[in-house]
């Protein structure tokens, strides 16, 4: 395949967004290297929120969870959601591109909703950033972007971010 076939092709990328800079990044090297300016490609930016939590009148502990508690937690989620589209688009912005971007929100197991939403899209191309988590971390944690790279059904670019930690 060819360097220029993605950037002169229809296409559909998704990329997985969330609140690290590492996301930021692998947009940065989508938008820099798998679109073009004059791109027909489409963009998907791809945020998953973590499952809702099952909230009960009491916790373990005993305490009540009032109507506000719980409004304050989802209003949290809201904002979250905000602020990493509005940082999406305004890296994308900054390429001076105008490209077709489309946002999806998801909700629940991270590598379960990246995985299903890709595959319903029909993405050509799939963009995570790398946490660059260590072996053992990793190890007990899994690798969201281990887990899509194996059940998508897309190439999958897995983007280091080489900043010095």
């Amino acid at each position: 395949m060819e360097g220029t076939y993605m950037k002169n092709a229809e296409s559909k990328i998704v990329v997985a967004v969330d609140e690290s800079k590492e996301s930021m990044h692998a947009l940065s090297w989508c938008l820099s290297n798998l679109v073009s300016h004059n791109s027909r490609n489409t963009l998907v930016l791809l945020y998953v929120k973590p499952p809702p939590p099952v909230y009960t009148s009491f916790d373990a502990a005993g305490y009540v969870f009032s109507s506000d508690v719980i409004s304050a937690l989802e209003k949290y989620g809201s904002d979250l959601v905000n602020s990493v589209m509005t940082r999406a688009e305004s890296v994308i912005r900054s390429y001076g591109t105008n490209i077709n971007v489309e946002k999806i929100t998801g909700s629940g197991e991270a590598k379960d909703v990246i995985c299903s939403i890709v595959n319903k899209l029909g993405a050509d191309t799939l963009v995570m950033g790398s946490h660059g988590y260590g072996f053992f971390k990793r190890a007990l944690l899994g690798s969201v972007s281990d887990y899509c790279a194996k059940h998508v059904k897309c190439p999958v670019v897995i983007v280091k971010h080489t900043d010095d930690k």
